[in-house]
């Protein structure tokens, strides 16, 4: 699975978000995710792909695109 495949399977299955809105241009704060959910997402992220995020400025103003660059980015390192 891809990193953006893994991205939005967490948003639609863990925070609700309609598949349908889940593209690379959209921002986590169109997708509904307040400063709570964006941790949460990140502790996902973290424990499902095996990568530490915590340097990772995650805002809702990023992009799913974005999240997913700089979460393949921590996988590769």
């Amino acid at each position: 699975m891809t990193v953006t495949k893994e991205i939005a399977a967490l948003l639609i299955r863990n925070f609700g978000v309609d598949p349908g809105d889940v593209r690379p241009e959209a921002s986590l704060r169109e997708l509904g995710m307040d400063s709570l959910a964006l941790e949460e997402l990140r502790v996902l992220l973290e424990e499902r792909l095996g990568i530490d995020l915590e340097d990772v400025q995650l805002t809702s103003r990023e992009t799913v695109g974005r999240l997913a660059t700089v979460v393949d980015g921590k996988i590769a390192a």
